[in-house]
């Protein structure tokens, strides 16, 4: 079993650049794919980035591409997710999500293990 705990949420200016990390335990790190979701107020939850274990890059929405760059640090089981740029309708909770099945996919089906996620708020 795995469990992640995302940190880094807050409160930023429209134009401004937050850092999201999400750190898992419970099992080997470089075992699986880490996803990265968001879920805006009164819509579906949505994919945002995802990176296979060995930090090959699987791939982002098209909506952040450009802007957010996803990375991971086994030695520290962390992922992180770098957001620039951050625009008003970017706001939503941010979710860390890990692919125990090597699906390798953005789609919410292909993660088994969620954190609680954390709040992201970009102020026009």
């Amino acid at each position: 079993q795995v469990q992640l705990a995302e940190s880094g949420g807050g409160l930023v200016q429209a134009g401004g650049s937050l850092t999201l990390s999400c750190v898992a335990s419970g099992r080997t790190f470089n075992a699986y794919n880490m996803g990265w979701f968001r879920q805006a107020p009164g819509k579906a939850r949505e994919f945002v980035a995802a990176i296979s274990w060995t930090g090959i890059i699987i791939n982002y929405a098209d909506s952040v591409k450009g802007r957010f760059t996803v990375s991971s640090d086994n030695a520290k089981n962390t992922v992180h997710l770098q957001m620039n740029d951050l625009k008003p309708e970017d706001t939503a909770v941010y979710y860390c999500a890990a692919d125990l099945r090597g699906w390798g996919s953005d789609r919410i089906s292909a993660y088994d293990a969620w954190g609680q996620g954390t709040q992201v708020t970009v102020s026009s």
